[in-house]
């Protein structure tokens, strides 16, 4: 990553044609519709043990900015997919650069569906916010606010605000403490739990059935698709 870039530089997208989530899964967006951006910047205190805080930071961001707008049912399907009910708006890809113990700088992705209306019939659980909430919203506008709710919250956990950060993302985490069927990667397996919560290293914490509390990670366990 260039070090010279300043903080907080913002590259967009009118017309994404090879978008990239979590586990390199494509992102389909149609042109002049969303937001598809990243924004660099410089960390100057985070530590590597001290990441999940950042995924916590800006899923929070984007939470913030959409319940300005009074997006219905909003949460955060873990780790940081945007739901509005059981319908995705927005994902997001969070790249940063290690220097010994710290966290030097980040890229942080967004894909948010704005405008858009129509989407491949494969992607049954996504939506837009133009459909929820019946208007068309202006993407210069957004994009400040959630710019600026993201510097608000990567300073927040600059200032060693953690678990404040970690309390709001455990309060808006979707399924939590709702019975869910997941999928165990690496026994190939379904099972029942309940998320509990998420571990300060962004572990998923569920409790299975016997009420046994067991942590996943990212590459672990998937939701069931119903």
């Amino acid at each position: 990553m260039n070090s010279m870039l300043d903080d907080y530089t913002v590259v967009t997208t009118n017309d994404q044609t090879s978008g990239r989530g979590q586990m390199n899964n494509h992102w389909v967006s149609e042109p002049y519709k969303n937001l598809t951006f990243s924004t660099y910047t410089t960390l100057k205190s985070l530590q590597i043990k001290q990441q999940a805080y950042l995924n916590f930071a800006i899923s929070l961001a984007i939470y913030d900015s959409l319940k300005m707008l009074s997006v219905p049912n909003l949460s955060i399907k873990w780790p940081n997919d945007i739901m509005s009910a059981n319908q995705k708006i927005c994902g997001i890809l969070i790249e940063t650069t290690l220097k010994q113990e710290m966290i030097k700088n980040t890229i942080i992705g967004i894909g948010l569906n704005v405008n858009q209306e129509n989407f491949p019939k494969e992607l049954t659980n996504a939506s837009s916010l133009k459909i929820i909430l019946k208007k068309e919203i202006n993407l210069e506008s957004l994009l400040v606010a959630i710019v600026d709710n993201i510097k608000y919250r990567i300073n927040t956990i600059e200032k060693g605000s953690f678990s404040d950060t970690h309390k709001e993302y455990h309060n808006a985490l979707y399924k939590k403490e709702i019975p869910t069927t997941f999928i165990d990667k690496k026994k190939n397996e379904f099972f029942m739990g309940m998320i509990v919560g998420v571990s300060k290293f962004g572990n998923l914490q569920i409790q299975l059935e016997d009420d046994a509390i067991i942590e996943f990670g990212i590459k672990e366990i998937s939701f069931a698709k119903v």
